[in-house]
């Protein structure tokens, strides 16, 4: 009980920050409050007295609320009517007066295939990082990119699948090259569809060669001729 909030104290700490609450229609009731505390006034009392100031902090909120409505199949509709139901769903789960203390709020569209592939650009590159101490490389098409967008991604669930599909597809194949194969001095890696069945990525795996050593010229002793 000595301790003060966590929220408070995180703040107190770092007064110039940017405040992510995710997913906020699952928080507690009691978090709403607290909320329009801190947007009324710019301070937050914890429990032990202590106020502390908001005012230089970025408070950003995320919710599903209207996501599914927005997802479905929508022919015939234009914009403005995906707004409409969007802000209706806003109502439906937030109060008026913790809507009308919000300064904006943003809706994200859909993902696009040039966005997955650009995910799938990153999962790889971050991969490329982690094996960049043992010398490894990876080479990969964009047909076997395109493969794995549309295996890692979901409707519903968006790009979040994609870490789970490059895990499998992807890293454990090459892992037993890694530490037993063609990999364990280095290499590339090179992936793409394969050709005999396109439900299967393919991997080629170029071992590194070893770099030659330059010659380095030895130093004469005391006891040489000069």
């Amino acid at each position: 009980y000595d301790e003060g909030g966590l929220l408070t104290d995180g703040v107190d700490q770092h007064p110039h920050c940017v405040l992510l609450l995710d997913e906020i229609e699952k928080a507690h009731p009691d978090l709403f409050n607290i909320l329009l505390q801190v947007m009324d006034n710019g301070t937050l009392t914890d429990a032990n007295g202590r106020k502390v100031d908001f005012r230089n902090v970025i408070l950003i909120m995320t919710t599903n609320a209207g996501a599914s409505d927005a997802s479905k199949n929508s022919i015939g509709f234009g914009r403005g009517k995906k707004d409409d139901e969007q802000e209706e769903a806003l109502k439906r789960l937030f109060t008026p007066e913790f809507r009308n203390r919000l300064d904006a709020t943003i809706t994200f569209g859909g993902l696009t295939p040039e966005i997955i592939d650009r995910v799938v650009e990153k999962f790889i590159l971050q991969l490329e990082v982690q094996l960049e101490d043992r010398n490894v490389s990876i080479e990969i098409t964009k047909a076997a990119r395109d493969w794995l967008a549309k295996r890692g991604f979901d409707a519903d669930m968006g790009a979040r699948p994609l870490a789970r599909t490059i895990q499998e597809h992807v890293k454990k194949p090459m892992a037993e090259e890694l530490l037993f194969g063609s990999l364990q001095k280095g290499g590339v890696v090179k992936i793409d569809i394969d050709k005999k069945d396109e439900e299967k990525l393919a991997f080629k795996y170029v071992a590194e060669k070893p770099k030659k050593k330059k010659p380095v010229a030895k130093k004469g002793s005391a006891e040489e001729p000069a």
